[in-house]
């Protein structure tokens, strides 16, 4: 367990950080993409009435 730290001297933190957010920018981009794709929880048709 202490000998985690390690793992940083393999990967550069700010190219690791730097990947999550964008990882974590698409996941959120193609979860909300599925979801407007549904009637039943696409919030923009509900906002407008249909």
């Amino acid at each position: 367990m202490s000998q985690f730290y390690k793992i940083w001297l393999i990967f550069d933190p700010r190219r690791v950080f730097v990947a999550q957010g964008v990882f974590l920018f698409l996941l959120a981009s193609l979860i909300h993409l599925v979801l407007l794709s549904t009637p039943h929880f696409n919030w923009f048709a509900q906002a407008a009435g249909g």
